[in-house]
């Protein structure tokens, strides 16, 4: 399992690159976004560990543009920041998870575990191609979302979020569940996350629909149906 670590502190890329190879990682370090850039195009990586504050571009943007080139490598975010609107901008440029400094590496390991692991089943969803319900069309290959034929734009978080509603349609579920299955199971579930990311969707969804489609269930979760 090939790993690349792209932090500029060569303190923490070094305690990183030990901790990750004593796990039987093989592990790369790029020490700015543009040495990563052209190491992912030398190399196939299974897991990319990011540190959001780099030099010239930003972990925020080399994680966009990763995903923009490679949508299915993982992408886990390091930072020293953990607002909230910091936390959601590292979901929404394609992260799959997103760990405050000072961490223990033994939640990284578990966390690097959890995101393989999601990434391998969500790998199987391009065995069916499109997910429908209702007026509502996922295709699974191309990323794309439509409403009654119209184009929605979602991010990554957002769009795995509905991928997890569209297979789970008709069912209610709860924010656990929901925090497991799209986060992980590491993901706090102290925070209102689900709660901005619903907000998020419903905007995109339902909206500018006569049928709205995601519902809350209060004090006991969400559901997608075309039931009220």
């Amino acid at each position: 399992m090939r790993v690349l670590v792209v932090e500029d502190n060569e303190r923490v890329s070094s305690v990183l690159q030990k901790g990750l190879k004593s796990q039987d990682y093989q592990v790369s370090v790029a020490p700015d976004a543009e040495s990563a850039l052209k190491q992912v195009k030398l190399l196939d990586y299974d897991m990319l560990i990011i540190d959001i504050m780099l030099p010239r571009m930003s972990g925020i943007e080399l994680s966009k543009r990763m995903k923009s080139i490679y949508p299915k490598i993982p992408i886990i975010m390091l930072t020293a920041l953990g607002q909230i609107d910091e936390k959601i901008a590292g979901f929404d440029a394609g992260a799959d998870d997103y760990m405050v400094k000072p961490f223990d590496l033994r939640e990284l390991y578990v966390r690097i575990a959890a995101v393989l692991k999601r990434n391998k089943e969500f790998g199987g969803w391009e065995n069916n191609e499109t997910l429908d319900y209702d007026s509502l069309s996922v295709n699974l290959r191309s990323k794309s979302v439509t409403r009654n034929h119209m184009d929605i734009k979602l991010t990554p978080k957002e769009f795995d979020l509905l991928v997890f509603f569209m297979r789970h349609h008709e069912t209610l579920l709860s924010r656990d569940e929901i925090a497991r299955n799209v986060w992980g199971k590491n993901f706090d579930t102290g925070t209102n996350y689900i709660d901005v990311y619903i907000n998020y969707l419903r905007k995109k969804v339902d909206r500018d629909f006569e049928t709205k489609l995601i519902h809350t269930k209060s004090g006991h979760g969400f559901i997608l149906s075309n039931k009220e």
